[in-house]
């Protein structure tokens, strides 16, 4: 199976850390969006788009990114890290997920953690989550690549 992982990663490198956890089991290389090439993309069996949270949505860069996209095909999964928990009925990567249907891609699922965040009021207590993602986190989100790796849809 070939696999690409397209992450923006700005502030801590919580995301591309657990983007790089999925790329273990998947064997899958990870990109910037300005790195990704949209004809490999194209060419791969599963592509995973990831981002930070911020303002409750997903990064603009990996959104205009996917907007910027031609229709797709094949497997695409979402994952987000963020300081805040998600909430169930909005998760984080719903709008995401939706934008990868109407081009085209079939959603094989969404996974998020919490993460260490300075926005600006936690800025003044120096951060929360400043242990996250940890390696339960980690291993959560090997977890999933695993099932996507296997086949098996997870919560889109």
């Amino acid at each position: 199976m070939k696999a690409v992982i397209v992450c923006v990663s700005v502030s801590h490198g919580n995301t591309r850390r657990v983007a790089d956890s999925m790329a273990q089991v998947l064997g899958a290389k990870v990109v910037s969006p300005e790195q990704a090439d949209p004809a490999e993309l194209a060419a791969a069996d599963l592509v995973g788009f990831g981002s930070g949270v911020f303002y409750s949505k997903l990064h603009p860069d990996l959104t205009d990114f996917v907007k910027a996209l031609p229709a797709g095909r094949g497997r695409a999964f979402v994952f987000a890290t963020s300081g805040l928990p998600e909430l169930p009925p909005a998760p984080f990567t719903r709008p995401l997920v939706r934008l990868l249907e109407g081009k085209g891609f079939e959603p094989a699922g969404s996974f998020s953690c919490r993460a260490f965040d300075t926005w600006a009021p936690f800025k003044l207590v120096g951060g929360i989550n400043k242990q996250r993602p940890n390696a339960g986190d980690l291993d959560a989100a090997r977890a999933f690549a695993e099932r996507l790796r296997a086949g098996r849809a997870t919560r889109p």
